[in-house]
């Protein structure tokens, strides 16, 4: 029956830093939403939409709700720590035991808890 994940959504209060921190640190770029009677975007990575933004509703109390995270798979390690730490950008970096995975954690603006898993033969 289910085949893919199709997207995630995120609520903001504050699109344009979320958008900075997706787009501009992330990497993910901004593409086509259609009119759906709400302000918001939808960030794509390689041509596919996997993140939707919505900024019209009240942030909920509990932040991070019932899902944990959410991860990405990513290319360029060395260059994505130096993004990070040139922004100020707070992360923890760990190698996954077994497999060997890099695994960036973060938070975006809003609360929300972000992966980024990088090929365990990339280097620092």
């Amino acid at each position: 029956m289910i085949h893919a994940m199709n997207h995630f959504t995120v609520i903001t209060d504050d699109l344009e830093r979320t958008l900075d921190f997706y787009c501009d640190l992330l990497g993910l770029e901004q593409g086509h939403r259609p009119d759906l009677g709400f302000p918001g975007a939808w960030l794509y990575a390689n041509g596919q939409a996997i993140l939707h933004v919505f900024s019209d509703r009240p942030m909920p109390v509990a932040r991070a709700g019932v899902i944990d995270h959410m991860a990405f798979s990513a290319r360029g390690l060395k260059a994505v720590k130096a993004r990070f730490d040139a922004r100020g950008v707070k992360y923890d970096l760990r190698q996954q035991r077994g497999a060997g995975t890099w695994q960036l954690f973060c938070h975006d603006p809003n609360g929300a808890k972000v992966e980024l898993d990088f090929d365990p033969a990339e280097t620092l």
